[in-house]
């Protein structure tokens, strides 16, 4: 029926919404951003531009058995996007608009595709803030950051995508339409299916409209970097620093191996001894900048920094980031096997995991390097390699090293996601993490949305074991 399902949605949505087989872009709709090699070809992929279409494609697939994969911009990490089971690809793509912006109420109105980095912009030029900011603002949607519950720097004071959705409307596999939460500040009438949808990566429902909550934009920020000799020296200094009452907006940490790839890259030279650093941003108003600057300085001198480094004027400030940003990319062209873990620990065991990851890298061979949100404990480990990405064993022993980071992680009280999901690539660890009993209510909680189990499977959460353990 996965054949027949492509004549059947070009006829109802026109074949400019539909991309069949043997279209040259069908291809792009099998592969995401996440470092799992496979191909999973979808029947054609549905370029979605009204609710009313994606609520036509739910339906029709439900009435034939069809599974669909939603999908936003394609950049998750975790393979959520990937149609494993075939099927239809439902892209949000096409859902652009920027409805409304209420500077008096503090809310947007914006439909899934909608490039976060833009909904910033179009918000900031109006005086007003959107703080979750994920490494890919600049091409990930807003829809696909609701999905997975994004995060990013500034989700230490903040807080991630979650906090900031009010509302959303939701089309359910069979093409119910269903809206829920507010646009005020406060509500709570009835359960809060609006958390209960934000995180589920596509398994609950398609997401078609957002209410996001607004905050004033601040007047004025200021960035700090300070180097360190170790990373052991860093995260011990960013317990100094919170335990001291700062709160900055921003609070990273990236170790030797991060430094290394980077050097000769960036405006900043870092000293020969650097092996890690310290990004910290502060916001506020503009008068409390310098005084902050100064207070941070002054700890992170106290703290062991062999050098500090600060910055008010935006292009300065941009250049201070610039070391940090450039990380990711960096790591990606001097590597042939990147894989990206973005497990998160408690703020006070930063250090004991660091010192985790040193060990499994000299115990396995496998290259690491470490950077990421030390406000919130959130790492973002990189196993790295130069062996063939496509061999079975090399894989084999990659997710082998993975695997023990999971179960490092799991030991020091933290998660094994802070902001990418789960989705294909780590489901096989959930066990690591959640009991039995909590995945099999995880499941009936999918059965109730879901029944007919279609919509994004094999996702999240692992398939009942066939015998008890």
């Amino acid at each position: 029926m996965s054949g027949e399902i492509v004549g059947i949605l070009e006829r109802e949505l026109g074949a400019d919404a539909v991309i069949g087989p043997g279209h040259e872009r069908l291809d792009d709709y099998g592969r995401d951003e996440s470092p799992l090699p496979e191909f999973f070809p979808p029947s054609c992929a549905v370029l979605c531009a009204t609710t009313a279409q994606v609520a036509a494609v739910l339906r029709l697939c439900a009435e034939h058995r069809v599974p669909v994969t939603p999908r936003g911009a394609g950049s998750g990490m975790c393979g959520g996007a990937l149609p494993v089971a075939g099927g239809v690809v439902l892209s949000t793509e096409r859902m652009t608009a920027l409805r409304d912006i209420d500077d008096a109420s503090l809310y947007c109105v914006t439909e899934p595709g909608v490039v976060t980095g833009r909904l910033q912009e179009a918000v900031e030029a109006q005086g007003l803030f959107y703080p979750p900011d994920p490494a890919s603002l600049d091409y990930c949607s807003i829809g696909g950051n609701a999905a997975t519950n994004a995060g990013g720097p500034r989700a230490f004071k903040y807080g991630v995508t979650r906090e900031y959705v009010l509302g959303l409307e939701v089309v359910l596999m069979g093409g119910e339409v269903l809206r829920c939460g507010r646009r005020t500040a406060k509500g709570v009438t009835g359960y809060d299916l609006v958390a209960g949808f934000v995180g589920t990566e596509g398994t609950f429902g398609v997401i078609t409209e957002l209410t996001l909550k607004l905050l004033p934009k601040p007047p004025a920020a200021a960035t700090v970097l300070g180097v360190f000799a170790d990373a052991a020296t860093a995260g011990t200094a960013i317990t100094g620093l919170l335990r001291g009452g700062l709160r900055p907006s921003v609070l990273e940490i990236a170790d030797r191996a991060s430094i290394d790839v980077i050097r000769g890259k960036s405006r900043y030279r870092f000293p020969a001894n650097a092996g890690a650093i310290v990004l910290l941003e502060v916001d506020g108003e503009a008068e409390d900048m310098e005084r902050a600057m100064e207070r941070i300085g002054m700890e992170l001198d106290r703290l062991g920094a062999l050098d500090v480094l600060a910055a008010t004027e935006p292009a300065d400030r941009a250049n201070v980031w610039e070391a940090r940003r450039l990380i990711s990319k960096c790591l990606k062209d001097a590597y042939r096997i990147k894989v990206n873990e973005d497990v998160c620990v408690p703020r006070g065991r930063i250090v004991e995991m660091l010192a985790r990851v040193d060990r499994i890298s000299a115990e396995t061979g496998i290259e690491t390097a470490v950077f990421g949100h030390a406000g919130d404990g959130n790492l973002h480990v990189q196993l790295l390699g130069q062996d063939d990405p496509e061999d079975p064993a090399v894989r084999a022993r990659m997710w082998g090293a993975a695997e023990r980071v999971f179960v490092a992680t799991v030991e020091l009280g933290g998660t094994l996601s802070g902001e990418h999901g789960i989705g294909l690539s780590k489901m096989p660890y959930m066990r690591l993490e959640q009991s039995e009993q909590l995945l099999e209510w995880q499941r009936r909680w999918k059965q109730l949305w879901d029944p007919q189990q279609l919509l994004n499977p094999g996702k999240i959460i692992p398939g009942r074991r066939a015998c008890a353990e």
